[in-house]
């Protein structure tokens, strides 16, 4: 009987961080509530075209939920959001009017016209 090895390998990040969507994430995590041990990005059901993004604070690690370390704090991701997102990159854009992450979205195969949500 040949013993069968099994290999691993390190798989990608779900979503991809740009270096200014991290400095916000360290940002957020100096001002986190008590408690807090990172951010969560979700996709919960809402506005114009079904699904939206949402980021908040987590206290907990939730089973299935996917864990992006950076240098300023984790980013988690809702287990059942993971599969509307992969492929995506989460920038942080200021300008003189607004600021807010924005996400560049493989998945997405349309937004609403304000771009407060998407669908899949």
């Amino acid at each position: 009987m040949t013993e069968v090895q099994t290999k691993t390998r390190a798989r990608p990040a779900a979503v991809i961080l740009t270096p200014t969507s991290q400095a916000r994430i360290a940002d957020l995590m100096r001002q986190a509530p008590e408690g807090a041990i990172g951010v969560k990005l979700s996709t919960p059901k809402r506005g114009c075209s079904g699904l939206a993004y949402s980021v908040d604070y987590v206290t907990e690690e939730t089973k299935f939920d996917e864990k992006i370390e950076t240098p300023g704090g984790v980013l988690y991701i809702d287990g059942a959001s993971v599969l509307y997102l992969i492929g995506s990159t989460m920038d942080w854009v200021e300008d003189d009017f607004t600021a807010g992450f924005v996400f560049n979205n493989p998945n997405a195969k349309g937004s609403c016209g304000c771009g407060e949500s998407f669908t899949v």
